[in-house]
């Protein structure tokens, strides 16, 4: 069956079930642990497999952080949890409210829902107020429920510990290729395209300005080989993500453009996801406009090669 994303508890109502908590945010290498563990355990016990996952991230509600943070938005991460097999995504709505809880409390109304009978959970989970929810505390609540508790250990790429915040660290210090191995994947961001000053249309390579949302974590800026997503097809792609110092331009805060190679047409108004592959350079300020396009031409052939496309 295909997968289904709710966002109410009382959407779905189940039997039984295997079940995962936690943020997920990225869906990384470590949480697809978890996940590969928890679908196939579902599948050989012929069970529907359910993630429960929060927006806002419980620390944007508990220490009141704010801006640019998420790896993945709960409709991408839902997306990426039914590609490993998931069959239900309960996006938890994370809110003072549901940080009063207590881990039973909380515990409870899930399993009056989905009726667990396995809990999968990361080695550093907790969950309830003041995380008093550890595992020991999980299997004291599964005794008297009937659920069983598996603990994942930790997951380590090289010597890398794959975290959600390990990797944000990296995208914002403009490491992409070590953040695309800790997540399994090409990071990416989505947006629709909207209006620019047309300014490297002028310069014979034509852009696209990118909106996206502002919870998504800050990428350093620069020039990035990409891959751009448009109607289910795939282009290669420069981006640059920047002030544009070259043309002296006032602006509030960086912008994402995609220079799409071998596109053609009208892209305002539609939805694009930047894939990152590789960062290829800060952005710089040019003296002449002859030698900004003669880097692009340079960007653009080296795009090529790291895509294989020569």
């Amino acid at each position: 069956m295909a997968m289904q994303h709710i966002h109410d508890l009382n959407e779905v109502k189940l039997d039984r079930s295997w079940l995962t908590i936690g943020s997920f945010d990225g869906v990384h290498l470590g949480h697809q642990q978890i996940i590969h563990n928890l679908v196939e355990g579902a599948r050989e016990a012929g069970l529907p497999s359910v993630v429960v996952t929060f927006f806002p991230h419980p620390q944007f509600i508990l220490r009141g952080e704010s801006g640019p943070y998420y790896l993945t938005l709960p409709e991408k991460r839902a997306q990426l949890l039914a590609e490993l097999g998931v069959d239900y995504v309960f996006t938890f709505p994370f809110n003072q409210e549901t940080s009063r809880l207590s881990a039973q409390e909380f515990i409870l109304n899930l399993f009056e829902n989905f009726k667990f009978s396995h809990l999968l959970v990361g080695y550093d989970f907790a969950l309830g107020k003041d995380r008093e929810g550890d595992s020991d505390l999980l299997r004291k609540i599964g005794k008297q429920l009937g659920y069983s508790v598996r603990v994942i250990p930790p997951y380590k790429y090289s010597v890398d510990l794959v975290s959600s915040s390990r990797i944000r660290g990296l995208i914002r210090e403009g490491e992409i290729r070590l953040a695309n191995k800790l997540l399994g994947r090409e990071f990416s961001v989505k947006g629709q395209v909207v209006k620019g000053e047309n300014r490297g249309k002028s310069l014979g390579f034509a852009t696209c300005n990118l909106d996206i949302l502002q919870e998504v974590v800050d990428i350093k800026g620069g020039v990035y080989a990409s891959r751009g997503l448009v109607a289910g097809k795939y282009w290669p792609a420069v981006t640059n993500i920047g002030f544009r110092p070259t043309f002296g331009e006032d602006l509030s805060g960086p912008r994402i453009e995609a220079h799409l190679l071998d596109f053609s047409g009208d892209l305002y108004g539609q939805s694009v996801e930047l894939f990152f592959v590789d960062r290829l350079r800060d952005e710089m300020k040019f003296s002449q406009v002859e030698k900004l396009i003669a880097q692009i031409d340079q960007d653009v052939r080296e795009t090529r090669r790291i895509l294989g496309q020569e």
